[in-house]
């Protein structure tokens, strides 16, 4: 099993930043992939970036430039800095654990989530 907990949500107006932190426990088992996903109200959950355990980077369209993903793997940590943020990206963010499949990040394991809130 494994244990994925997320912090650094909040409140931020148009333009600025956040920083976003997950930290995995448990059952690990390195190497892994880990991805930060994020739901708005009444969508569906949605794939943000992913990082290979080498540090390969994937994004989506709507955040490529904007956002960054790393990770320590020393610490088990993923991290998701966040610039330029827009109303738009206000949603439920989540990391997650698993894989890459045919180049695409599947989670095997979520954390509970971090709320993100861009006012304009």
């Amino acid at each position: 099993q494994v244990q994925l907990v997320e912090s650094g949500g909040g409140v931020v107006q148009a333009g600025g930043s956040l920083r976003l932190s997950c930290v995995a426990s448990g059952n690990t088992f390195s190497p892994n992939a880990m991805g930060w996903y994020r739901q708005a109200p009444g969508k569906q959950r949605d794939l943000v970036a992913s990082i290979s355990y080498l540090g390969a980077t994937k994004y989506e369209d709507s955040v490529s430039g904007r956002f960054t993903i790393s990770r320590d793997n020393a610490k088990n940590m993923v991290y998701l800095q966040m610039n330029s943020l827009k109303p738009e990206d206000t949603a439920v963010y989540y990391c997650g654990v698993g894989k890459i499949v045919n180049g695409i990040f599947v989670a095997d394991y979520w954390g509970q989530g971090t709320q993100v809130t861009v006012s304009s």
